[in-house]
């Protein structure tokens, strides 16, 4: 990360916290991990997909157990990938089965998880990857932010060219397939990018909450914004804040940043229920 970028924040956040440079790193991760989930949770939260994120999030950790068992150095990697499977997997089986797709994904999550800590446990090994239940934003590294600002750029744009398609789908899947629009195809890339977002997530945000931050932003912008534009603005902005604000709100109150950041996102769920009674 450019030095200057650390100057940069030096002058403009005059703040004790701002001293330290994991705080630097986490905010800088906070930056760039918030909008995605944002961005994206307008389209899980407008598709009723909440289960089937929190089914990736239990592949990716069933990942991470599949890379320790390989001794990666860094199982993450191979989190990603079997999350991508596991994401493409569960899509093209709900399109093509009958049966209920919260009953689908249900299943597929359960043994995820099952799985996951089958093989982590192998050998006492548990509690070396536990850590991933809970996560550590502030312990996120330069090389790591790197990495994320190249998947911010990816995945935006990707998001350029099909945002608009996708929207066609989650409002009628029936009237995009007969415009031409390939609904499995667009459901599978979306799928996976929110595998990829989720899986390198759950090393600073941790298992347990990643969902939630995935909802609740897109949630609470629902009940405030009027169309699509304020929809997707509004969630991005909760995010944003929910972020910075349970970053610092960790720091004094030392608890964990993950867990704070979803605090706050749900006092602003709160207030957007409040908001939406008194419009109506």
């Amino acid at each position: 990360m450019p030095a200057f970028v650390y100057d940069a924040m030096d002058f403009l956040l005059p703040f004790q916290w701002v001293s330290y440079a994991f705080m630097k790193n986490a905010l800088l991760a906070v930056l760039l991990i918030s909008p995605l989930f944002g961005l994206l949770g307008t389209m899980v939260v407008s598709n009723k997909m909440a289960f089937f994120s929190d089914a990736l999030g239990h592949g990716a950790f069933t990942g991470i157990a599949i890379g320790a068992l390989f001794g990666l150095l860094n199982p993450v990697i191979a989190a990603s990938v079997f999350s991508v499977l596991f994401a493409i997997l569960i899509t093209v089986i709900k399109d093509k089965s009958r049966e209920a797709t919260d009953t689908i994904i249900g299943v597929f999550s359960s043994l995820a998880v099952a799985l996951g800590l089958v093989l982590i446990s192998m050998g006492g090994s548990f509690n070396k990857y536990s850590s991933y239940l809970i996560g550590d934003l502030l312990s996120i590294s330069v090389a790591e932010i790197g990495v994320l600002v190249l998947v911010f750029l990816l995945v935006m744009l990707i998001w350029f060219f099909i945002a608009n398609k996708l929207l066609l789908i989650s409002v009628n899947p029936s009237l995009a397939a007969s415009r031409g629009v390939k609904t499995l195809p667009l459901e599978i890339v979306f799928t996976c990018i929110v595998a990829v977002i989720v899986t390198i997530s759950i090393q600073w945000v941790g298992l347990l909450i990643v969902n939630s931050m995935l909802v609740l932003p897109a949630a609470a912008a629902r009940n405030v914004a009027r169309n699509t534009r304020q929809y997707t603005f509004t969630s991005v902005l909760i995010a944003l804040i929910s972020g910075i604000l349970g970053l610092i709100g960790s720091y004094y109150l030392n608890t964990a940043t993950g867990a704070t950041i979803v605090l706050v996102s749900g006092v602003l769920f709160f207030l957007s229920l409040a908001v939406k009674r008194v419009r109506s």
